[in-house]
């Protein structure tokens, strides 16, 4: 069955870094993008940055420039790199693939939290 299981979360000073990883099974996992998602406290979850099939990347405009996302389809693992973080950044954050019918299926997530 479709799987998702993220990890790398943390607690973070701000302007800190981390590195979050999601290794996802039941699919294949190459010929479709990937989503990285947040939810923030009290908040509705959000889209963060997405990679295609071919590598191809975006990013909300709150993340633009201190977030990168990247994939190794050998690993089936996505990885979203997370610098100068801010404590609006604080959330539980998702892996999903890019399609609608992954919206039945979502991981624990993984907890960041940015804070002095």
């Amino acid at each position: 069955q479709v799987q998702f299981v993220e990890s790398g979360g943390g607690l973070v000073q701000p302007g800190g870094s981390l590195r979050l990883s999601c290794r996802a099974s039941g699919f294949t996992f190459g010929a479709y993008a990937m989503n990285w998602y947040r939810q923030p406290p009290g908040k509705e979850r959000e889209l963060v940055a997405r990679i295609s099939a071919t590598a191809g990347r975006t990013y909300a405009d709150s993340v633009k420039g201190r977030f990168a996302i990247s994939r190794d389809n050998g690993k089936s693992t996505v990885y979203l790199q997370m610098n100068s973080l801010k404590p609006e950044d604080t959330a539980v954050y998702y892996c999903n693939v890019g399609e609608e019918w992954g919206r039945n299926y979502w991981g624990q997530g993984t907890q960041v939290t940015v804070s002095l």
